[in-house]
């Protein structure tokens, strides 16, 4: 599993306990061209799983191109994966970790 893919347990997300349970992991992603955002869109709608983006206080699904052109190029990014297998996903996103 790679270091910057880990338990998000004691992050400040907002979810009631039950969510925190099933939200398994998370990381922190940028993204420096648009091209790049179509490239992980591409890659994360291939999972079953619910993932979200966060920047602030904006959440979106992290699924959604426009969602996430939304939060912009050039900034840090937490991504919230809601299962516990998404250790496959975090090594194909990899060159996206901030």
């Amino acid at each position: 599993m790679l270091e910057k893919c880990g338990s998000m347990e004691n992050s400040d997300w907002r979810y009631s306990k039950e969510e925190v349970k099933r939200a398994m992991s998370g990381m922190k992603v940028t993204f420096k061209h648009p091209d790049e955002i179509l490239e992980f869109v591409n890659t994360v709608s291939r999972y079953d799983f619910d993932m979200d983006m966060r920047k602030g206080r904006i959440v979106v699904d992290a699924k959604s191109l426009l969602g996430i052109m939304h939060l912009g190029l050039n900034n840090e990014i937490e991504l919230q994966m809601y299962s516990d297998d998404c250790e496959e996903l975090c090594e194909k996103i990899a060159k996206y970790a901030a």
